[in-house]
């Protein structure tokens, strides 16, 4: 019992919280701009993205980041490179209350996202070296299983608070600043990943 709590509780500090790289932000973003609805398959991309890759770390690529340490670096780099990018597109979006359907966060997209996503990669590493077992995979079988169901319901957490908060934003001024500040700490937050990185 003690050992499920532990694997729900790094589950839910990793998968909630905001963290140094902004999934959550851009899924807060997309269900202010456009409703929870529409921003589940994003939700849907990033967790099982994030599943998929603590699964390709927990059954033997971790060896690879332990011999090759500099993997993550240049992971972050260009993890970092990309969210700029969308921090950009955010920023500059049309503050439009008609939804555009090709502006719509898609799944290929959250998915992407977290296999570029440097504390994805850490959360994985972390997680797999705490919860496996030399004896036995069900242990990280298990861990998996409780990270997905807690990841997709924190992400989507983010994404009904963002349609919560959606009818504060109610014109075109209101949206375009909060679509400005949320680009802006995206594109703050990678340039400051890229320069602890060096």
């Amino acid at each position: 019992m003690t050992l499920l709590l532990a694997m729900f509780s790094f589950s839910l500090a990793m998968s909630i919280t905001p963290g140094p790289v902004p999934v959550n932000m851009i899924i807060l973003s997309s269900g202010i701009n456009y409703g929870v609805k529409k921003t589940i398959p994003y939700v849907s991309g990033a967790t099982v993205g994030f599943t998929l890759l603590l699964l390709f770390i927990g059954f033997g690529f971790s060896q690879f980041i332990n011999a090759y340490p500099f993997f993550l670096t240049y992971l972050a780099i260009v993890g970092s490179l990309y969210i700029i990018y969308i921090g950009y597109k955010i920023a500059s979006s049309k503050p439009e209350l008609e939804i555009s359907k090709k502006d719509v966060p898609k799944f290929y997209e959250g998915f992407l996202l977290q296999w570029i996503n440097p504390k994805a990669w850490i959360a994985c590493v972390s997680g797999a070296s705490i919860f496996s077992s030399t004896e036995s995979n069900n242990s990280f079988l298990t861990f998996t299983i409780i990270y997905f169901i807690v990841c997709y319901i924190s992400l989507g957490i983010w994404a009904m608070l963002g349609d919560k908060v959606s009818y504060l934003l109610k014109n075109h001024f209101h949206i375009r600043v909060f679509n400005f500040i949320m680009g802006l700490i995206l594109m703050i937050t990678a340039g400051y990943i890229i320069l602890i990185t060096k």
